[in-house]
């Protein structure tokens, strides 16, 4: 969760995540809500590459000979799963404290990941066969310019998988009031007003020349915690490819 300068890196968003880099990795810390979402991102994610590309879904890397990219990547928790999965990795974020937390938690784990503290536009010329975006896109300070920065990214025959939360009182509700008030998010990380309709995105991407073929609604279970729902009231995840 961070962001991606024409200018859509938002330098008090880079700062709030940069303060939360240390303890990224320890899910009972800032971050708890993040390791709370990554097994449910990663089945859609897992899913949606097995459906892309029509590999062995009981394969262990769905990924290998591929590149990947995750934008506004953090400390990692998304980014070390996708080269585990075979891609050859690259993971970026706007904050240079969580790319250091990052660079150094790989390198505990063995994994080669180009880890490099920037936004997407300093990608000029770059393709990557999957881009991955979670919880980002509604931290940026000019959407539109993150959504042709994705696009640009993005290699012939590539996918793109995105998350952000609905702009619902629901979302408002649960992320904000509860959220935040009870500090099981990070108190300043969300604004309701930059949350992003399904439709809305679905245009932002469409301006980029990207075609939204699936979207899934991220839901919370008081049993299960965060799983994928037909609900997108809260938050929810889409893949696009080029139109």
């Amino acid at each position: 969760m961070a962001m991606a300068t024409i200018a859509t890196i938002d330098p008090r968003e880079a700062e709030h995540f940069g303060r939360l880099a240390a303890d990224w990795w320890d899910p009972k810390g800032s971050s708890a809500m993040l390791h709370r979402l990554n097994p449910a991102r990663l089945a859609y994610l897992r899913d949606a590459i097995d459906a892309h590309w029509g590999g062995d879904t009981a394969g262990f890397a769905p990924l290998a000979g591929k590149t990947a990219i995750d934008v506004g990547c953090g400390a990692g928790l998304l980014t070390e799963p996708l080269a585990r999965l075979g891609a050859k990795t690259t993971g970026i974020d706007a904050a240079p404290e969580n790319i250091g937390a990052a660079l150094a938690h790989a390198e505990a784990c063995g994994l080669a990941i180009d880890y490099r503290a920037c936004g997407i536009e300093a990608l000029t010329g770059e393709k990557f066969d999957l881009v991955v975006s979670m919880e980002v896109i509604e931290h940026v300070a000019d959407t539109a310019a993150f959504a042709r920065g994705l696009a640009d990214t993005l290699a012939p025959g590539g996918l793109m998988v995105l998350s952000t939360p609905n702009r619902t009182l629901i979302s408002r509700l649960a992320m904000i009031t509860i959220g935040e008030g009870s500090g099981a998010i990070p108190k300043g990380t969300h604004d309701w007003n930059q949350f992003l309709t399904p439709d809305e995105l679905t245009e932002l991407l469409a301006g980029a020349g990207l075609k939204v073929s699936h979207v899934q609604g991220l839901g919370f279970s008081p049993a299960r915690g965060f799983v994928l729902s037909a609900d997108t009231s809260l938050d929810y995840l889409v893949t696009a490819v080029r139109a």
